[in-house]
């Protein structure tokens, strides 16, 4: 499953959601080597880059054509609890056992 890390510029911001994502798919006892997981620029962001798109809440209307379904909106990037929520709902989602 490919997920998309999503910024402004695909630099700073992006690279940090990744990696978080990254740590929590380990700690839902995950493993990583199923996953793929990459930051870009909302310019770079096509509906065939990911699986889900994971991006702050306010950048969402920079993505017009990615389908609304592969969005994951963070409200706060900062707050590793909001990422694992919204993690957690795409494993649910895509009926991927977690801990």
């Amino acid at each position: 499953m490919k997920f998309a890390c999503v910024c402004q510029s695909g630099l700073g911001t992006s690279f940090m959601v990744q990696m978080n994502l990254q740590s929590i798919l380990q700690e839902e006892g995950l493993d990583l080597d199923q996953f793929q997981l990459d930051h870009m620029d909302v310019g770079s962001a096509t509906p065939d880059a990911a699986d889900y798109f994971f991006v702050e809440a306010t950048l969402v209307s920079a993505l017009p054509n990615i389908p609304a379904e592969k969005i994951v909106p963070l409200t706060t990037i900062i707050d590793r609890e909001i990422a694992r929520e919204a993690l957690n709902k795409v494993l649910d989602i895509e009926n991927i056992s977690h801990q």
